[in-house]
């Protein structure tokens, strides 16, 4: 049995194709805004070098040929019924995805998310086509910050084209490792799915442990006082939170395909694997779920501390102002009460010959008596008032 008509897939079962459809390619490039491709004009060679990683062909596992270009690998496959094509694109042209949903009928709609990118994961089925959107994430070390890529898959009855908007992941490993199990590779382009699937969720172990460093490295500096780790704590968020954006719906994904088991006869080794990497994301939806939920106790136990810390300053300040305010009613009561004599000094001091008591005999003791009285009764009241 053919690959076009194995049941044993989680596509339902292939169509009858339509190979190369000029108004199907017309349609395509006017809806992603580019004009058509004049028929027989050639492509750049070295720009479909950059932009085709890999183009294989596949019978029972293992790769009979490997075309250079996309019209090459239309005509394998119409020569070999029992060929699967792998192409894999980074970053593509609009004609040449045109050229693909031409050959391979996909999509108006999945084209242009291909095109335009930035999708959540996803999965959509047209007819016979699957169009799955993933994204992949990983842990720079060295800026100590996490990226986020994007693929997108068309898988087909007897074809998969994986397009990159990313470095990673590095979907060169996956194909070797496919290629050195021809068994597995041999189940269709499910098992490419899979593999691609696999390869994505296992990417995502390094970023959930660079994180669970990160938010180690923060408790440390919310308990050392560090003034700028608020401002760590909101970028390390901002991650945790694109992360969850990437695994969560991948989880609808999965299950998604999961759904199609029975109906459309899924190998059951298949479904051995797609149960396995299902596992593992629910593990990595929880981690980072964890990782939310203890960033936004970090960020309450970090608001905590700086009002402690804040409080412990305005403390301070009032006790300084406390002790200033004591020092100045001492001086203050000190110079009242200096005050007094000098007042009295002053206005027996005035040089006139007409003032009552200047020519008395007790003039002086009276004035020096005042004088004193007037300083004992001042020290007195500020005595009682607790200022000196």
């Amino acid at each position: 049995m053919s690959d076009r008509t194995r049941p044993s897939r989680l596509l339902p079962p292939p169509l009858r194709r339509n190979r190369v459809d000029p108004a199907r390619v017309d349609a395509v490039e006017g809806a992603a805004g580019v004009p058509a491709p004049e028929s027989g004009t050639p492509e750049p060679a070295d720009a479909t070098e950059r932009r085709i990683i890999d183009s294989a062909l596949y019978v029972g596992g293992r790769r009979v040929a490997s075309p250079g270009d996309l019209a090459a690998t239309y005509r394998v496959l119409r020569e070999h019924d029992e060929a699967i094509a792998w192409i894999g694109l980074y970053r593509p042209e609009n004609h040449e995805l045109a050229s693909l949903a031409g050959e391979f009928d996909l999509h108006e709609l999945a084209v242009e998310d291909a095109i335009v990118a930035h999708q959540r994961p996803k999965l959509e089925r047209y007819d016979d086509t699957l169009f799955v959107v993933l994204r992949p994430a990983r842990y720079v070390d060295d800026r100590e910050e996490v990226e986020f890529g994007e693929v997108h898959l068309f898988v087909g009855p007897d074809f998969v084209v994986s397009v990159r908007h990313s470095e990673a992941p590095d979907l060169g490993a996956v194909r070797h490792r496919l290629e050195e199990d021809p068994e597995l590779l041999a189940l269709g382009p499910e098992a490419i799915l899979y593999a691609i699937l696999d390869r994505v969720v296992d990417g995502y172990a390094p970023v959930v442990a660079g994180l669970e460093n990160d938010i180690d490295e923060i408790e440390t500096e919310v308990f050392s006082g560090d003034p700028g780790v608020s401002r760590r704590i909101y970028a390390l968020t901002r991650e945790v939170v694109e992360f969850q954006r990437a695994t969560r719906p991948l989880s609808a994904v999965v299950k998604g395909l999961g759904a199609g088991f029975a109906k459309y006869g899924t190998d059951e080794e298949l479904q051995r694997y797609l149960r396995d990497v299902d596992d593992h994301l629910t593990v990595v939806i929880e981690q980072v779920d964890e990782f939310r939920q203890l960033l936004r106790d970090i960020l309450t136990v970090n608001a905590t501390l700086v009002a402690q810390q804040q409080n412990e300053e305005m403390k301070a300040l009032s006790e300084v102002s406390i002790d200033q305010s004591e020092e100045v009613k001492r001086i203050s009561s000190w110079a009242a009460i200096l005050f007094a004599p000098t007042l009295v000094g002053t206005v027996y001091g005035m040089n006139f010959d007409h003032m009552p008591e200047l020519h008395w005999a007790w003039g002086y003791p009276m004035a020096v008596v005042m004088m004193l009285m007037v300083s004992v009764v001042l020290y007195l009241v500020f005595r009682r008032r607790g200022w000196l």
